[in-house]
């Protein structure tokens, strides 16, 4: 802040600019700049010698440049001019998969899809992050986001909130080293605090978030351990989740009305039994072995057609596979207990309760997984699928032909 006599010094500049009140009748004051408005005819004669002097773009172009002599058509190279340390590349990335936007009026949808793809590489996690903490056990990782969940739903929290919490727990576990099982839960409510602000319009107060710790927490430490994780993540807290993957899939296996691509076109029940998939899945530490993206896509295959993935994801069977493969126990578990039905929560619309993170006994059910999972390595190799509930839309996946 400019201390008081740097301002006195302008507030006296300022007076003294100022025209000085005669006593008799007030003048106008001049104008600062002169204007001058240059004659028609003079206009046009100018234009004339200009049209002399210089001859047409398209004489410049046939012939040799003569209305400006310092141009030069022959391409320079970067090295060539005194800079041998930069080189120049392509900038126009071909996607690694193909992209299955329709057309879009406000970009292109190969530019929004390497985006995307770009995001998804951009934040990784560490499947051996428990690991580094000797003292903290899997479980205790699948306790933490379970309770998670549960605040979720409490506060009627979306679940893009849920999962960037969980982002952010795992990305920063992996950047410290032997945490206590007491500072665990401190972590993770404070990384949903962070999501919430940055997910919600209008997110707890932190004193809410403390509230549900039952005194485990105060506000001064979710206070300060926020500061702590976002500085360990370099600020980097906009990655593109598991369910923001479902969100696009499922948008383009149902697209009908191409204009309003923005608009959610599929069947909410669908999505819900889909993400619940996707939370069961989450709890085990080794889902950080797999992208966002092929999580999504290998959820979305236990209820669809591996067509219906292809087009929607652009992947290959070879790409999610291994993902697919490891994602049976889970989905044989839900089909064991069956999916939760559709939750509706006071005081939010009807067509937005699929977002609102509901929770389900996600624990008792990651026991039924663990059972699964016990089981023959060979057998579960050969484990069926279990039958999809999504079927592709009729007109649009299918060849004409193909009901003959």
């Amino acid at each position: 802040m400019p201390s008081k006599s740097v301002i006195n010094t302008h507030v006296k500049i300022k007076t003294d600019e100022a025209p000085k009140s005669s006593s008799g009748r007030s003048r106008k004051r001049k104008a600062d700049v002169a204007i001058h408005l240059q004659d028609p005819d003079e206009e046009i004669t100018e234009v004339q010698t200009r049209k002399k002097q210089c001859p047409s773009q398209e004489t410049c172009r046939d012939q040799t440049p003569t209305c400006s002599p310092h141009r030069v058509d022959k391409q320079v190279g970067v090295g060539s001019v005194g800079f041998p340390q930069y080189t120049s590349r392509n900038v126009f990335v071909t996607p690694t998969r193909p992209s299955p936007l329709p057309a879009l009026c406000w970009a292109s949808k190969e530019d929004v899809w390497n985006n995307l793809l770009k995001k998804d590489k951009l934040y990784l996690h560490n499947m051996h992050v428990m690991e580094r903490h000797p003292n903290l056990q899997p479980k205790m990782r699948a306790i933490l986001l379970d309770w998670l969940i549960e605040v979720c739903e409490v506060y009627k929290l979306h679940r893009e909130t849920f999962y960037l919490g969980q982002d952010y727990f795992d990305r920063f576990m992996s950047t410290q080293k032997d945490v206590q099982k007491s500072t665990l839960q401190l972590i993770g409510i404070s990384a949903l605090f962070i999501a919430a602000k940055m997910e919600e319009i209008y997110p707890p107060k932190v004193h809410q978030f403390a509230y549900v710790t039952d005194g485990a927490c105060t506000e001064e430490e979710i206070l300060s351990m926020e500061v702590i994780i976002m500085k360990e993540l370099n600020w980097s807290l906009n990655p593109l989740t598991p369910v923001s993957w479902l969100n696009i899939y499922m948008q383009m296996a149902y697209l009908k009305e191409f204009t309003e691509v923005l608009m959610p076109q599929f069947p909410q029940a669908t999505f819900v039994q889909i993400a619940e998939l996707l939370d069961l899945c989450v709890l085990d530490v080794r889902s950080l072995e797999f992208s966002s993206s092929l999580l999504a896509a290998s959820a979305l295959f236990h209820f669809s057609s591996l067509e219906l993935i292809m087009k929607v994801s652009g992947l290959k069977w070879c790409d999610m596979e291994r993902c697919v493969r490891w994602m049976v126990p889970f989905a044989m578990a839900i089909r064991e207990v069956g999916s939760s039905t559709l939750k509706m929560f006071k005081g939010i619309p009807v067509e937005n309760t699929h977002n609102i993170q509901s929770h389900a006994p996600y624990l008792d059910w990651l026991g039924r997984v663990q059972s699964h999972q016990l089981e023959d390595s060979e057998h579960s190799q050969t484990s069926p699928v279990p039958p999809g509930v999504l079927t592709p839309p009729p007109s649009s996946e299918k060849p004409e032909d193909s009901s003959s």
